[in-house]
């Protein structure tokens, strides 16, 4: 694929830093192209605002705790569908447990899923788009018989309400969590010989196996970490919403998937940077947000979001796995 930022002012960034600035003058566009569109309709530029860029902060909390366990199994060159229905069941099982097991329920449920993906993966070799449709599906029916296929009668915890939506000096709790995972997933990739192997069994798992890596070991912690993700960001978006719901994490996979794409991670694995994720988790759910406040239809928000994914992946291109 031409790489279109030879000429441009990216051009002197490195492979990795080139997304990451990219996808970060989208974000300047996507701000300024909302505030002209909020000007020019109401007289007033609400996006520019403190409250605005927190609240949008506080939903990407969400959207960027389920994509920091994703970009972990892609870095590994696989994949995991079974976000929707993992989130999901780690809410409903939330809600429905109570009091203080609720959390440990839910993380339980991640860890469980996590486990069963992971020994597909790594044991079965069963490729992971298909084991991990195959496992969403089972969860999927797990939840709608143990309600009946209607919502749960359940109520969020006090604990959920309070991690989610309570604030601190102003600021939701919920972006402390993600800020705290962050903070987690930078020291993981960049210190640790987990991080190491991640990345260069990603680029070549025969290599890595080779060199004294435990690959099938360090595969099933990333999709253990992955789900675990999942179900937590479920618990989070449960107290958010006061309550768990059927389908709740089924507007979550694409775009998490898409977060860390944009951000440059490469989708072969091997290659990326955990800002770049974050990055792009910003970007999304500003976009979202913007196209919500032009009260764009959804087949023109849909097809709005898809284009700006599939420009910002032709602007800087995707090359060959490199070793990290």
């Amino acid at each position: 694929m031409i790489d279109m930022t030879r000429y441009s002012p990216f051009s002197r960034l490195s492979r990795d830093d080139k997304p990451i600035a990219i996808a970060a003058t989208f974000i300047l566009v996507i701000l300024s192209a909302g505030t002209c569109y909020t000007m020019l309709r109401f007289g007033s530029a609400p996006l520019l605002t403190p409250a605005y860029l927190i609240q949008q902060l506080q939903i990407g909390s969400f959207l960027g705790i389920i994509a920091a366990g994703m970009m972990l199994v892609i870095l590994i060159s696989q994949i995991d569908l079974s976000v929707p229905w993992t989130l999901a069941a780690g809410a409903m099982t939330a809600t429905a447990v109570g009091g203080q097991w609720a959390l440990p329920a839910a993380l339980g449920v991640g860890l469980f899923v996590g486990l069963l993906n992971g020994f597909g993966v790594a044991y079965l070799r069963i490729p992971s788009m298909i084991f991990t449709l195959g496992v969403n599906a089972v969860m999927r029916g797990l939840m709608v018989a143990q309600t009946g296929g209607f919502a749960p009668q359940t109520a969020a915890t006090d604990l959920m309400r309070y991690i989610a939506a309570e604030r601190t000096f102003g600021i939701p709790h919920a972006i402390f969590v993600w800020l705290a995972i962050s903070i987690g997933m930078v020291v993981l990739l960049r210190k640790t010989t987990f991080g190491r192997s991640i990345y260069a069994i990603g680029n070549k798992e025969a290599a890595a196996y080779l060199s004294g890596v435990a690959t099938r070991r360090v595969t099933i912690l990333a999709f253990v970490m992955c789900s675990v993700a999942a179900s937590l960001s479920g618990v989070l978006l449960a107290g958010y919403a006061t309550k768990a719901y059927q389908g709740m994490g089924d507007a979550y996979v694409l775009p998490a998937i898409a977060a860390v794409v944009i951000g440059g991670t490469n989708i072969l694995g091997g290659r990326g940077r955990y800002l770049g994720t974050v990055i792009g988790v910003i970007l999304i759910v500003l976009l979202n947000s913007v196209l919500s406040i032009m009260e764009m239809p959804e087949a023109g928000r849909q097809i709005i979001y898809g284009l700006v994914i599939i420009s910002m992946l032709l602007v800087y291109g995707r090359g060959e796995k490199v070793a990290s």
